[in-house]
């Protein structure tokens, strides 16, 4: 997909990294869909920083980030109304995945012609993009992430979105435990959007695994909308989950409910030279 905003561009990937533009700030990060050769090798040089290393506890940016990370970094995706503040995480991370935009409209498109009030919930909701785009179209959103300090980014960017006080719950809690806790007490949601990690951990160090506990999940996503479903969406970054994979997770979890299965697909970033690079996967209901 093009993003078509000012404040991000994917300028050039390859040998394992992607170069990007956020704001006046062009980085370089690991990117292991990268496997072709860069087409720029001169852009590379005016890079602001580069992060070397894959996980948080190996990486570290270069020149460090306090030499030249601002102290307000904001980035407004085209068309959405919404603000994030961005920062260089020691994960290498930023604040925001760029690949999701198309989602976000997708799914303000869906709020938009769905009943009125739209419950959602969101799942893994990190620093809230999904939660902004839907509440910006009129949703009341349940925003649920393990990581403190992402719920209160996540805030911080719904504030500056002018949302501070539009209908969210913000949770910090491990997602299969606050689902099953909602299917005990009976409670239904128009919609879910989840978007998990391959590995990860809870709170109180429950431990996430994609390919153990994601169909679980997601059959308890099936219970929590059995009554009332309006749109499910679930993307993930997996390398060995496609979307034939995706498709099958979500259609197996909503067995008996969903009328026809869900529509998968691949999601892309676009350099300006129309190169696609491959950013993770979707699978949504309704097609």
């Amino acid at each position: 997909m093009t993003t078509n905003w000012t404040d991000y561009e994917l300028v050039d990937f390859g040998h394992g990294r992607k170069l990007e533009r956020f704001g006046p700030w062009l980085l370089d990060r690991p990117c292991a869909a990268a496997d072709v050769a860069p087409q720029m090798p001169l852009a590379w040089q005016d890079a602001t920083a580069r992060y070397e290393g894959q996980r948080a506890a190996d990486g570290k940016w270069a020149p460090a980030a306090d030499s030249w990370n601002p102290p307000h970094w904001r980035v407004s995706p085209a068309n959405l109304e919404i603000t994030f503040e961005l920062s260089a995480l020691p994960s290498g991370q930023v604040g925001i995945f760029p690949e999701q935009v198309v989602n976000w409209h997708w799914i303000a498109a869906q709020v938009e012609r769905g009943p009125k009030p739209i419950q959602v919930l969101n799942l893994f909701a990190y620093t809230g993009g999904s939660t902004l785009a839907a509440a910006r179209a009129g949703a009341a959103v349940t925003h649920v992430d393990a990581s403190r300090s992402m719920v209160a980014r996540a805030r911080t960017n719904a504030a500056e979105s002018g949302l501070g006080t539009h209908p969210i719950r913000w949770i910090v809690e491990d997602v299969t435990k606050f689902c099953q806790r909602e299917v005990r007490r009976g409670n239904q949601y128009d919609a879910v959007i989840l978007d998990p990690p391959s590995y990860g951990h809870g709170p109180q160090g429950e431990g996430w695994s994609i390919r153990r506990d994601l169909l679980p999940l997601l059959e308890l996503c099936g219970a929590l909308t059995a009554q009332r479903r309006n749109f499910v969406l679930c993307t993930c970054h997996t390398p060995d989950i496609g979307p034939p994979e995706l498709s099958a997770y979500m259609s197996d979890g909503l067995a008996g409910h969903c009328g026809q299965p869900p529509h998968s697909g691949q999601l892309r970033l676009h350099t300006s030279q129309g190169r696609k690079l491959a950013s993770g996967v979707f699978a949504r209901w309704p097609a």
